[in-house]
Formats: C-alpha cells, sequence, structure tokens
C-alpha cells in the first residue's frame, strides 16, 4: 500500500495548495479595494502574504513542516499587521476581507497533516490564534468575521477527517480487489498448465501406442504413396461433379465398377457447367466404356475445354460431339465465339496446352485446336479406349 500512500499525500498537499493559495488571495484583493490600510503597514502585510502563497507552493511539493510553519507564521502576521493598522471605522470591513485568509488559507493545512503530529499540532495552534486575533480586532467573539474563521476551520476539520477516514476504506477496497485478481490469474494458470499436461500426456501416450502398433517401424513409404494416390483420384471425381457413395465407414466408392460409362459422368459434367452459366449440347456416341484412369483423364480435358470456353469465348453455349471407333473416343468441343489467331498466342497462354494435352498424352491420347477471330473455337480430345 505503499504507492497508494504516496499518491494520496500528494493528492492532499496539492489540494491544500490550491485551496490556501485560492483563499489568500481573494483576502490580498479585498484588503486592497478596502483602501482601509496605510501604504506602509499595507505593504508590510502584502509582503506577508507573499511569503505565505510562497510557502504554500512550496508545502505542494515535499509538505515539509518547516513550510507549515512558515505558512502559519506569515498568515499570522499579515492579520495581525493589517488588522492593527487598519482604519478604526474600517476595521470591521478589512476583518472580513481577511476571513478567506484566517478560514481558508490557514486551515486548509490541516487536509495535509495526516500523521505529521508536529504539523497538525502547529495548525491547530494557528486556528486558535487567528480566532483571538479576529475577536479582538472586532472586539466581539460573535461579530461575523469571528464567525466566518470559526466556520471555515469547522468545514475543513470534518472535510480532513473524512478524507482521513475513507482513503483507508478505498485502499482496503482495492487491495482486497488486487487480491481477488491475482487468485483468479493464478487459478487461469494452473488450469493452463494443467490442460497443457494433459494434452502432452495424451500425445506421449497416442506416440507411443502408435509406435507399438507399427512395432517401432511406423507406415510404409509404399502404404503412403498408396493412400495419395486414392486421395488425388477422389479429389479429381470431386472436382468432375460426381457424388460420393458410402458403403462403409471411410470408404467411398465413385463409380460403380473398374469400367464406367461415359454417358453418366458427362450428365454430371453438363448439368455442373450448366449451374455456372454455360448451356451444353451433346452430340454423338450416347454410352462408351473406358478404363478408370483414361476416363478421368478425358473427362477433365473437356471440363478444362468448357470452362475455357465460359471464360474467354464471349458466349453461354458450347457444343460437344462424342464419336468412337474400336481404338479411339473423340470429342469435339465447338463454340460460336469471338476466337483467336493461334500464331499470335505464345503457348505458355494456352491453358489447355498444359492442362489439357498432357493430361491425354500421360494416357495414351491427344488434343488439336482450331480457332480464327471472329469464328469461335474448336478443340479435338483423343482417348484410347
Amino acid at each position: 500500500m505503499e504507492p497508494l500512500a504516496q499518491e494520496r499525500d500528494r493528492l492532499l498537499r496539492s489540494t491544500t495548495r490550491v485551496v490556501g493559495i485560492v483563499c489568500t488571495l481573494v483576502s490580498l484583493v479585498g484588503v486592497l479595494c478596502a483602501f482601509a490600510v496605510p501604504a506602509g503597514p499595507l505593504a508590510i502585510g502584502v509582503a506577508c502574504i507573499v511569503v505565505m502563497l510562497g510557502a504554500l507552493v512550496a508545502f505542494g511539493w515535499n509538505g515539509a513542516v518547516w513550510w507549515t510553519a512558515l505558512t502559519q507564521v506569515s498568515g499570522l502576521t499579515a492579520l495581525v499587521v493589517l488588522l492593527a493598522n487598519a482604519q478604526p471605522d474600517l476595521r470591521q470591513v478589512v476583518a472580513s476581507a481577511l476571513v478567506p485568509l484566517a478560514a481558508g488559507g490557514l486551515s486548509s493545512m490541516l487536509m495535509a497533516q495526516r500523521g505529521h503530529l508536529v504539523g497538525l499540532a502547529l495548525t491547530v495552534l494557528g486556528g486558535g490564534a487567528s480566532l483571538v486575533i479576529m475577536t479582538t480586532a472586532t472586539g466581539s467573539v460573535l461579530s461575523s468575521p469571528v464567525g466566518g474563521t470559526a466556520l471555515g476551520w469547522v468545514l475543513t476539520a470534518v472535510v480532513a477527517y473524512w478524507i482521513s477516514r475513507s482513503i483507508p476504506r478505498v485502499a482496503r477496497r482495492i487491495y482486497s480487489i488486487g487480491t481477488a485478481h491475482r487468485a483468479e490469474r493464478q487459478a487461469s494458470e494452473t488450469e493452463a498448465q494443467r490442460r497443457q499436461g494433459a494434452r502432452l500426456l495424451h500425445d506421449t501416450v497416442l506416440a507411443t501406442l502408435t509406435l507399438l502398433a507399427h512395432s517401432g517401424v511406423g507406415v510404409s513409404e509404399q502404404a503412403m504413396r498408396e493412400q495419395a494416390a486414392e486421395d488425388a483420384r477422389l479429389l479429381r471425381h470431386l472436382r468432375l461433379g460426381a457424388t460420393p457413395q458410402p458403403q462403409q465407414s471411410g470408404d467411398y466408392s465413385l463409380t460403380r465398377a473398374e469400367e464406367s460409362p461415359l454417358g453418366q459422368t458427362l450428365e454430371s459434367v453438363k448439368q455442373r457447367f450448366g449451374r455456372m452459366g454455360l448451356e451444353v449440347s451433346w452430340h454423338g456416341t450416347g454410352q462408351v466404356l473406358l478404363p478408370t484412369q483414361v476416363l478421368d483423364a478425358f473427362l477433365l480435358a473437356l471440363a478444362e475445354c468448357l470452362e475455357n470456353v465460359r471464360r474467354h469465348a464471349g458466349v453461354a453455349e458450347a457444343h460437344v460431339t462424342i464419336v468412337h471407333d474400336n481404338d479411339m473416343v473423340r470429342a469435339m468441343v465447338t463454340d460460336s465465339g469471338v476466337g483467336f489467331e493461334i500464331g499470335l498466342i505464345d503457348e505458355e497462354r494456352l491453358g489447355f496446352k498444359e492442362s489439357v494435352v498432357n493430361r491425354l498424352r500421360e494416357v495414351g491420347g491427344d488434343a488439336r485446336l482450331f480457332s480464327a477471330p471472329g469464328s469461335g473455337t474448336t478443340v479435338v480430345l483423343e482417348a484410347p479406349r
């Protein structure tokens, strides 16, 4: 709680400085405007008030007891000099003008004397002396200057007592909140450590069981290659719009047999491009059986051609003609779009060169391209049966 106590004392000293300076300046202005004190005593009184203001400023910095003593002595001296030398008929006016100094400027020191017995004693003595001076100057204990001075000291004492009682309660509340926060943080850290330990234990046990299950060898390279090939084949079928047909957990069949009817898969390609806004008209053979590997390459090449029509031809319709003989299946993809000059296009920019021709040549097929500006484009795909 030491930092909180330091901040509390600093705040109280700053408050004392502000209240004391404001009240003292109000009394100074009142005395100067009364024109009831001769020039010589007035200069002495103003000098004492200036010393009092300087002591208040210094007290706001470090709160030493010497500044408390200087504030009380200079303030009381100013009261004595100004009231003793005031014109008799205007002494009541001067006393009223000095009430803020006696009731606020001197009493403000009470708020910052917590734990400083010497400073508190000097401040209380200054309060008693200010009441005596006011009573002597006005000639009555019941005069308004005496009452105003007494009221100011009482109010300041009440405020000082309230502050001395409230700040420790606030400090205890802040400390309890900090304790609860630390406890919650420690609980969170403990829970995180417990979860981390459980995760580490789980991973260790799983790794040990895996090691035991594979006799310390692990998964073979051939098994990994076969699994990667199956995953690649599944992704190719999904790209063509096929729907997995689960036969059992972890096993999906996308085709009915090793050789699949071409018509079934062509229909799925047609429906997929239809949903994307390209109308595909089919002509020629309705059913052709192809090996799975050849079928995959053929359909991927066909889908790539239709994708090029959708993106670059500038038309919403394409025609696909399927013909076959004993050795080859041929598909002609034709559109009536903008076309282009083949010789003016670099091979790197022709998407079918890499994505279509290479796939077909891997299975023994080929692809050819025919196009002219304004006359559309025709792609001939060939795949062995």
